[in-house]
């Protein structure tokens, strides 16, 4: 009897699950699976969005990124822009994190400026740069004062891209230093107290406590600053519009131009199926190290 009532009660609470499950699980399949599906699907056709005008051709999109100078010029430009991203996102924040988590004068205040970067348009970030690093731009009218040459920014095949690493890098630190900031709360000072009756100095305990505490915290800003400099379209969209000479073009960009510039909706969806995988990569990643710490 005992066994049929727990049984049962098991039941109700599995159907109650269910019912509080179910508007969210429709709200991602309906939002997230099946647009992903459906994109898979385009990337084996070509034609236009109606089902009328799609014919199926296989592998011939994958097959054309694999032959497309331009697609490769994009995808090393993304590796080159992720990188040098990434990389200054995660140091300079950590830093910032670690002389904000002290009790110092306008902690707070500090606090606030450096993450108002975070809730700033993009857009209207973009804007202010373009206008920042045009060619009679505040940027070069400082060089100017100090005797240096102007340079052409957002003309030059070097130091266009630069630019937009220089506007990302400026969006993601706050976002960053908050995580961080987070993550070195919740490292017990009492391992401070006792590496200082050792001995160790800020650099030995940064070394072997901060770093060794924040590796899931390293590892989710890591992960989550490449997916946002991934799928980056604003800085481009705003400031260069992918050149000079397709130099700043980025694989989102690229998306965009194929599907909405030229129409060829297959060759897009394939080109976004990677971009896709790619982001799947990093997650998994992401996972396996969580895994490893836990």
């Amino acid at each position: 009897m005992a066994k049929l009532y727990s049984r049962t009660r098991w039941d109700n609470e599995e159907v109650t699950a269910w019912i509080f499950l179910t508007p969210a699980l429709i709200f991602l399949g309906v939002f997230l699976l099946y647009p992903i599906a459906y994109l898979f699907y385009l990337s084996f056709t070509a034609g236009s969005f109606t089902s009328s005008g799609i014919k199926w051709i296989g592998l011939r999109n994958y097959w054309r990124l694999l032959v497309t100078p331009d697609f490769w010029q994009v995808l090393g430009n993304t590796a080159y822009f992720t990188i040098a991203t990434v990389i200054p996102s995660l140091i300079i924040p950590l830093g910032l994190a670690v002389l904000l988590n002290r009790s110092i004068s306008l902690r707070g205040l500090l606090r606030s400026a450096y993450f108002l970067p975070s809730i700033t348009s993009l857009v209207a970030a973009g804007l202010g740069f373009r206008w920042l690093f045009q060619t009679e731009g505040a940027v070069n009218g400082l060089l100017n004062v100090f005797g240096f040459t102007p340079i052409s920014w957002l003309s030059s095949t070097v130091w266009a891209m630069p630019v937009l690493i220089l506007l990302s890098i400026w969006k993601q630190i706050g976002f960053n230093m908050v995580v961080f900031l987070a993550g070195l709360q919740a490292i017990p000072p009492s391992r401070y107290e006792a590496a200082e009756l050792d001995g160790a100095n800020g650099w030995q305990q940064f070394r072997h406590i901060t770093i060794p505490g924040l590796r899931p915290t390293i590892v989710f800003a890591a992960i989550t600053t490449a997916i946002f400099t991934l799928r980056s379209f604003e800085q481009v969209y705003v400031i260069t519009g992918g050149g000079p000479l397709n130099t700043t073009n980025l694989l989102v960009y690229y998306i965009y131009g194929e599907a909405f510039g030229q129409f060829d909706f297959g060759y897009a969806a394939a080109a976004a199926t990677v971009l896709l995988a790619i982001a799947f990569i990093l997650v998994y990643l992401q996972l396996q190290t969580w895994e490893e710490d836990t």
